[in-house]
């Protein structure tokens, strides 16, 4: 389009508002082409979609200071999250879901080595001492429901700062409800009449399978403490074992029968 355009003196032109942000727009959205290649489109795509949702708190004191950071900088440089949310509940984005915002850092969640190009991060104004505010967790839950049904998230795949960087970080920390939210179907939470754990468990078989890393096991249960027993400790008890049994079994499923119906997948990449 603005190459037909530009057969004419630009400067005679008259540009309405509208107009211009037509231009803009189409150009902003047009497919990104590698001019070594003859490009030949194929409808069998999609949007790179994250898979991961990583709650964080801010640490600060103010909706507008953590605003200000988050287009800027902290202690260790460049920093930004897709979504802010204040304690009222007023929810802010600041990096579109497509993109890569830079909350995550260094860390690991299963076979996830890059956090910040497979996930969502959520910035919670909190100043990491105080409870988290009622409005707070609403709001965050309206977002969560969103994004997992927009995006196609796992449900599941909700997880906090800690979780992923054990070593380097205690955010959303102990005082985060995620009791509440997996009673709203994010996350995960153990049963209440979950049996204690077999003679012979491996804990720590069943904290990598959760997706935990290994690399410094005191942080790991640190972490692992935070979210599912909203304490402090490093060393693991017989409560923890119970939860990680419970976390780790599979669900049980009724056998199939001839007459159940078959899964046909939506998409292959057979040529």
């Amino acid at each position: 389009m603005l190459r037909r355009l530009s057969r004419f003196p630009l400067h005679r032109l008259r540009w309405s508002p509208m107009l211009l942000a037509l231009l803009l727009t189409a150009c902003a959205h047009a497919p990104s082409r590698n001019p070594l290649a003859e490009w030949v489109p194929s409808p069998n795509q999609d949007l790179r979609r994250p898979v991961l949702i990583v709650i964080h708190f801010t640490d600060q004191h103010s909706v507008q200071q953590s605003l200000d950071t988050l287009r800027t900088r902290n202690s260790g440089g460049p920093v930004s999250a897709h979504y802010l949310i204040g304690a009222d509940g007023k929810r802010f984005q600041l990096v579109s879901d497509e993109r890569r915002a830079w909350h995550g850092g260094a860390g690991r969640w299963g076979t996830i080595t890059d956090i910040n190009s497979a996930s969502i991060g959520i910035e919670l104004d909190n100043d990491g001492k105080s409870p988290f505010a009622e409005a707070q967790i609403d709001s965050l839950l309206v977002l969560l429901e969103d994004l997992c049904t927009r995006l196609r998230i796992p449900r599941r795949q909700i997880v906090g700062h800690s979780d992923v960087a054990p070593v380097r970080k205690v955010d959303p920390g102990p005082l985060f409800p995620w009791k509440r939210l997996a009673e709203a179907g994010f996350g995960v939470w153990p049963a209440a009449d979950a049996p204690p754990a077999p003679p012979g468990f491996d804990p720590w078989v069943a904290l990598r399978l959760m997706g935990y890393a290994l690399d410094d096991r005191a942080a790991t249960v640190r972490a692992f403490r935070h979210r599912f027993r909203g304490s402090e400790g490093t060393e693991l008890d017989e409560e923890d074992l119970r939860i990680l049994y419970a976390l780790t079994q599979p669900p049980a499923t009724p056998s199939a029968t001839a007459t159940d119906p078959v899964d046909v997948p939506a998409e292959s990449d057979a040529l």
